[in-house]
C-alpha cells in the first residue's frame, strides 16, 4: 500500500473514529452514517489533491473502504474511554427513570433498567456493537468514497469552439 492511498484514509478515518466517538456529535451518525460518509468523501478529496489524474471509483471506493476500517476501529478504541467517563452518568439517568414513579413501565422494562445501571450489558454487548460499527463503517466509508469521486472528480465543462480566424487578403501578394 503507497503512502498516496494510506495517508488520506488515515486522515479519513481518524476524522470518522473521532466523530463517531463524540458523545452528542455521534448523533450525526442516525442520519445515513453522516461521519462516516463524509470520511470517506475526506479521504477521497485527500487523495484527489495528491494525484494529477481524475480518481476512478474504484480507486474511490478502496480509499473509502480503507478510511472506513480505520474509522471504524479508532471509533471503537476511543469510546473505551468515553463510556468510563460517561457510564456512571448514564448509570444515574437509567436510575432515575426507573425510580420516576412510572407505575405504568412493564416490569420487563425496569429490570432491562436496572440491568443496564448496573453496568451487567456494557461488556459482551459493547464488544459485538463495536465489531458492528467496524463493519458499519467499512460499508458506509466505501459508499463514501465513492459519493466523493462522484462530486470531488467533476471535470470542467468544454469550452465553445472559437471562430475560425478569418486571414484577410492583401490584393497585392501573387498566390
Amino acid at each position: 500500500m503507497d503512502s498516496s492511498r494510506l495517508q488520506p484514509a488515515l486522515l479519513g478515518g481518524v476524522f470518522i473514529g473521532v466523530m463517531s466517538a463524540l458523545p452528542i456529535v455521534n448523533i450525526g451518525n442516525c442520519c445515513c452514517c453522516l461521519w462516516v460518509l463524509a470520511g470517506g468523501a475526506l479521504a477521497v478529496y485527500l487523495r484527489k489533491q495528491n494525484s494529477t489524474i481524475p480518481i476512478t471509483a474504484a480507486e474511490g471506493a478502496l480509499v473509502g473502504l480503507l478510511a472506513g476500517v480505520i474509522g471504524g476501529v479508532i471509533g471503537a478504541v476511543l469510546s473505551i474511554p468515553i463510556q468510563m467517563l460517561m457510564g456512571p452518568m448514564q448509570a444515574e439517568w437509567m436510575t432515575r427513570i426507573a425510580s420516576a414513579g412510572n407505575n405504568d413501565m412493564p416490569p420487563e422494562m425496569r429490570e432491562m433498567i436496572d440491568r443496564m445501571a448496573a453496568g451487567g450489558a456494557l461488556g459482551a454487548a459493547g464488544i459485538f456493537m463495536s465489531l458492528i460499527n467496524i463493519v458499519t463503517s467499512t460499508i458506509f466509508g466505501m459508499l463514501g468514497g465513492l459519493l466523493g469521486v462522484a462530486i470531488f472528480n467533476r471535470t470542467a465543462p468544454p469550452q465553445p469552439p472559437q471562430p475560425p480566424m478569418v486571414i484577410p487578403h492583401d490584393p497585392g501578394v501573387a498566390h
